[in-house]
Parts: C-alpha cells; structure tokens; sequence
C-alpha cells in the first residue's frame, strides 16, 4: 500500500498506526503505517528502539524505505539548539545547510559521478505548509541555516564559536538525510525543535540531554498537530521541482 507522506521521528517524537516493515538495498527498515484525516503517513523512527547514535543511522535506508513506500515527500523532525538566541520551544525550518560530519555514506550512487543541485535543498512547498500550519497554532517560527555536527558528544563552545559564523542551529541528523532526499526525487522538509542553547551561549552553563529529551517531549503534541496541518496544507502538484533532482545530474 502506498503511502501519501513519509514522517522520520527524532528524539521524543512518534506516531501511532499499525507495525510493518520495509525491505531495502541496505537493509529493513521497521515503519509505522498510519493516517491523518484519509492520507496515508508512513512513520519512520531515525534512531530506532536501540537509540542510535546519528553517526550510526542507517540513513540510506530510511530514504529507501520511504521511496519503496511510494511517498512523493518527507517531513522530518529533529532536535537543534540556538545559536542566534532562538526561545527554546519555537519551530526553525532550515533553508539550507553546512555539515562538518565525517564517515556517513552521503549518497546512492557508488558507482558512478551523479551530482545533483543543492540551490535550494529544502522543499518550498513543504516548508511553506510547515510554516502556515505552525504559525496558525500560534508558534514562533525562525528560518536560516542549520549546521550539522558530527557528534554524538555536544559541541565545545569554541566549536559553536566557529559554527556561528555559517549558521544559525546546531544539530546532528539532518546531513546525510536531506542530501540523500533529494538524490531519490523526494520533497524534504525539516521540522526542527529549538531544544536549547548551544554550548557557550547560555553563560557558561552545562548542557543537560535529559533536558533536551524533556522539553522535546513537551513540544511532541505541538510537532504533532503541525505535522497533521501541514499534511492537509501541502499542494498535491509537485510545481517545486524535486521530482526532477536527477535531470541532468549524472556526467
């Protein structure tokens, strides 16, 4: 059965419906079936029971999953914290992007040169759904850039110093993902929870994940009720282009 939209759960987010699997070039992919007012959703958890580590998500697969799904676009959720003194609590949609990871397959083609267009590599017309239905629910909503680290362990203040100047959150999972998206022709957009100030932001203070998982646990009804806005707000023509990432990638 084919599914409307793909939705990838970060830290402290999931949705409910019926447990099935998916098999892929790079592995099974457990995923939840569900609906939302008559669409069909495919829920997909990023990290799994085990909790994995962003270096060690089997991000290939979780695209693959949602493309076998027959899903034409993907939200995603994910966890950031502040470096340009965003309240903890509001929404952030990334418009673009930096990454200083290391060691993640980034794309599907090992075999020969594809090099697809990153100008604009989050959907417009998913973000432009996300941020009408946030804002109809009365939630602050930044844009800008997101800067993707390594980890797992948070950042060093002098990091953040350094990343400060090439973006405004810091987080952990949207970089191979959003690349990878766009590589399988997929709309993508990401729905980003600010969590908490980067390290060296909040005068000096110590960085807590327990705190990070207890605010995002707070927001999860939020997430919830924009993702299920948005999913009636997202225009069923694809007029943003991302269906034709591939046109004229390869060499």
């Amino acid at each position: 059965m084919n599914a409307d939209l793909a939705v990838i759960g970060g830290v402290g987010f999931a949705l409910e419906g019926l447990a099935d699997e998916v098999e892929t070039p790079y592995g099974r992919v457990p995923i939840v079936r569900c609906r939302m007012l008559g669409q069909k959703i495919v829920f997909i958890s990023r990290h799994g029971n085990r909790h994995l580590p962003p270096h060690k998500v089997n991000y290939r697969a979780i695209i693959s999953a949602a493309r076998i799904s027959g899903v034409n676009a993907i939200i995603s959720t994910n966890t950031a914290g502040s470096m340009a003194g965003h309240p903890l609590g509001s929404i952030f949609l990334p418009s673009d992007f930096v990454e200083f990871t290391k060691c993640r397959p980034n794309t599907f083609f090992e075999d020969r040169a594809v090099h697809v267009d990153m100008s604009r590599p989050y959907c417009p017309r998913l973000r432009a759904s996300l941020a009408e239905a946030a804002r109809s629910l009365g939630q602050q909503v930044a844009e800008g850039v997101y800067v993707c680290a390594q980890g797992p362990h948070l950042e060093s203040p002098a990091q953040i110093r350094m990343m400060r100047q090439f973006g405004d959150v810091v987080g952990m999972t949207v970089y191979p993902e959003v690349v990878l998206a766009r590589e399988a022709a997929l709309c993508y957009a990401s729905l980003c929870i600010v969590t908490n100030p980067a390290a060296g932001m909040a005068g000096g203070s110590d960085l807590a994940i327990s705190e990070i998982a207890d605010l995002m646990n707070k927001c999860r009804e939020t997430v919830g009720e924009i993702i299920y806005l948005a999913a009636q707000k997202i225009p069923e023509e694809r007029s943003c282009g991302c269906q034709d990432a591939l046109n004229n990638a390869a060499l």
